[in-house]
């Protein structure tokens, strides 16, 4: 078994609460389903929010899928000139056979443009 971190990002569309957990959710999700892993497979995950971003903390999104012992913490992304708006990035540690070339990093909506250059990265822009 090893330790390994997983990178992600999701690009809200507008600042709501509701909005905001369903694009959390869905970036959770996607992480665990296709690094093949389960709640229990986590040890913690950290949330960055854009400075934009303030209708929720993003890792009650986590907490309302079942990770209730899972460490989360969430923080401020740095505020760069000309950095993307609205987004949450997230880097969980996880327990798992996979090799760290496996690892699946996961951006979602217009976060997708954010990491092209990583080898094995699932990227779903926007249409």
């Amino acid at each position: 078994m090893h330790v390994r971190a997983v990178r992600g990002a999701t690009q809200l569309d507008t600042d709501t609460r509701e909005h905001m957990l369903d694009r959390v959710a869905e970036l959770v999700r996607t992480v665990t389903e296709v690094n093949g892993l389960a709640v229990h497979d986590y040890i913690s995950i950290i949330f960055t929010a854009t400075a934009d971003l303030n209708s929720e903390f993003p890792a009650y999104a986590a907490r309302q899928l079942g990770f209730d012992d899972v460490p989360l913490i969430c923080a401020r992304e740095l505020e760069i000139e000309g950095s993307m708006p609205r987004v949450v990035r997230l880097m969980a540690h996880v327990e798992t056979q996979l090799q760290r070339d496996e690892v699946t990093h996961v951006y979602l909506h217009g976060a997708a443009a954010l990491r092209r250059d990583l080898a094995r990265v699932r990227a779903v822009p926007d249409e």
